[in-house]
């Protein structure tokens, strides 16, 4: 949890920062998707990234955890620099991310699906791999690392059949399981929620809250307000690729600036009547 006395104001300090960025700034031609002027995401804590559609939320996914590259900037994480590195090279410093769109490989297995998302595979190399008393034995652990998953995120009945069978809810539950396989010391999911039914939903958050109960770290973008309220530790609002505000959920969610940037266009403000009445 946050300590009491972070003040709720943009690019506050974190006492035990995991994540810092500084001058993050990425453009697409005329528009500037993020302008991130410093940003702290505290360990151990669940972090909301919200803002309105275009603010610049998963662009700044993209770029710090290395599927997009920055125009400008810098960012550590745990201390280490990790701007400019590719995205493999991130996740092996434990900071994995998944996609608002999930992408599996649906002619592979669910369990081929988190097996090959572990890292460091040995039998992957081509001359280790014509030993198999080499890599045999890691082979073994991956695989029970994977069955451990599948019975936690319950897709063990579905172990064996194509991902590309599994419902939307269900490849959320897959993508999230295949982040974990490299044991991570951040998760940051892109949308979490999107498409999932009611019921998967409050799977979901449970399986999110655990994580934080474990001692991960945890970042998301989501636009359902009742989430971002029920499970954060902090919030961060983004308008127009710029941090407006950041604090505890209540904080932030009674803030005028977040108000008028996000809150107030997408829930209805006072006063202004729906076009649709």
């Amino acid at each position: 949890m946050p300590a009491d006395d972070i003040a709720p104001e943009p690019g506050v300090a974190k006492p035990d920062a995991l994540l810092v960025a500084d001058g993050v700034r990425r453009t697409f031609g005329g528009l500037t998707a993020v302008d991130v002027e410093h940003l702290e995401i505290q360990r151990g804590t669940i972090t909301a990234l919200i803002g309105p559609n275009g603010a610049g939320k998963s662009t700044l996914f993209n770029v710090l955890s290395g599927f997009d590259r920055a125009d400008a900037g810098s960012w550590t994480f745990d201390g280490a620099p990790l701007a400019g590195k590719a995205a493999h090279r991130v996740a092996r410093h434990g900071m994995v991310r998944t996609f608002q769109l999930t992408k599996t490989l649906g002619k592979l297995s669910v369990v081929d699906n988190l097996k090959l998302a572990a890292t460091a595979q040995r039998g992957e190399r081509l001359l280790p791999s014509l030993l198999p008393p080499l890599w045999r034995r890691q082979e073994r652990e991956i695989e029970a690392r994977a069955d451990e998953l599948l019975e936690r995120f319950k897709l063990a009945h579905m172990r064996d059949e194509f991902a590309g069978t599994l419902s939307g809810g269900q490849r959320k539950l897959l993508e999230m399981a295949r982040a974990l396989m490299v044991r991570p010391t951040m998760v940051m999911l892109d949308e979490p929620m999107a498409g999932v039914n009611p019921a998967l939903t409050q799977s979901l958050l449970g399986h999110i809250t655990a994580l934080r109960d474990e001692g991960m770290t945890v970042c998301f973008v989501e636009h359902d307000m009742d989430v971002v309220m029920g499970i954060s530790d902090w919030v961060v609002c983004l308008a127009e690729g710029r941090v407006v505000a950041e604090g505890p959920p209540d904080v932030v969610g009674a803030d005028p600036a977040v108000i008028d940037a996000y809150l107030g266009s997408e829930h209805g403000e006072p006063g202004v009547e729906d076009d649709d009445e």
